[in-house]
């Protein structure tokens, strides 16, 4: 019995998922269980880490076949030359449909208005809710997780959206034993976040298991940057630097990808996967609160613009 119990032991533990296989697992079956509920997904798609993993999963979800869904790209006009250069090979590599809602053409239509401090982030709003609207998504896939700010840890899997795009926490459905409720009324569609559990860590680990090719902006680089607020912003035409504030040359690297007028980058010397994820590790500030200025413009910024319709 002895020897019959140390077999089973063992044949258990050699089945055992680790961490990394289950949340790809889970990842996984969202993308399939959306594909089987819904009737015209998008993927949201910034060019940053998260949202890079996010293709990368649902390549693997629907391998052989193409992936089923267009890739939808929120263009601020003042992105990082890197990621769009990066986006554009992606695209390319693996056949993807890529369509682009520009924040420029919004505001050269009068329809939008530049702010007094330059950042575009909170003016994406606009162009991605009508490109759901016009285009009539039903489910519109982020790569929002939990552990960044927490606005985003009161997330669900699946999150309903009025016909306005607006989210109402109190709407918010129990997710039990991964069961995802995507019943949605005419005109509302289900914001779907497959990483929602995995943390920072858990991405950059995940980055390195797979070989994942990322921009050069996530490890460590001369650039010239300058300070403000307690960050190291990129100069642009977006409105910096100031006359007070003096550019220098600095190693850094970006943690997180936004606008270039509210992404800060940090100081580091990592320029390997290892490194970054030595970095991490040790790091106790999530990579929004250390670097983005538009999580900072108010104590529920990240909330405000989620009920407006932002992710």
């Amino acid at each position: 019995m002895d020897a019959e119990r140390a077999v089973d032991a063992s044949f258990d533990r050699s089945y055992a998922l680790t961490h990394a296989d289950a949340l790809e697992s889970e990842a996984v079956h969202i993308f399939r269980e959306v594909a089987g509920e819904f009737e015209n997904p998008v993927i949201l798609f910034s060019g940053g880490k998260d949202s890079i993993v996010m293709v990368h999963l649902a390549l693997k979800a629907f391998a052989p076949a193409p992936v089923p869904f267009p890739l939808l790209h929120v263009d601020t006009g003042h992105n990082f030359p890197e990621v769009l250069a990066h986006r554009d090979r992606l695209v390319a590599r693996y056949g993807l449909r890529l369509q682009v809602a520009s924040v420029q053409n919004y505001i050269d239509q009068g329809l939008l208005k530049e702010r007094p401090d330059g950042t575009r982030n909170p003016l994406q709003t606009v162009p991605l809710t009508e490109s759901i609207r016009q285009q009539r998504f039903d489910a519109v896939f982020g790569g929002g997780r939990r552990d960044e700010e927490k606005a985003r840890a009161k997330e669900r899997v699946f999150s309903l959206r009025d016909e306005f795009s607006q989210w109402d926490p109190r709407r918010q459905r129990p997710e039990l034993w991964q069961l995802y409720n995507g019943r949605h009324s005419p005109g509302e569609h289900v914001r779907i976040f497959p990483l929602s559990n995995w943390t920072e860590l858990d991405v950059w680990q995940y980055i390195a298991r797979e070989r994942i090719d990322l921009p050069e902006i996530y490890y460590a680089h001369p650039r010239e940057v300058f300070q403000r607020n307690g960050m190291w912003l990129t100069a642009g035409e977006w409105g910096g630097p100031k006359a007070t504030e003096p550019v220098e040359t600095r190693l850094v690297r970006y943690r997180t990808v936004g606008d270039m007028s509210c992404t800060g980058a940090v100081d580091s010397d990592a320029t390997t996967l290892s490194q970054v994820i030595a970095e991490i590790t040790a790091s106790r500030l999530t990579e929004r609160g250390a670097t983005r200025a538009d999580d900072k413009l108010s104590e529920a910024a990240m909330e405000d613009r989620k009920r407006e319709g932002y992710f």
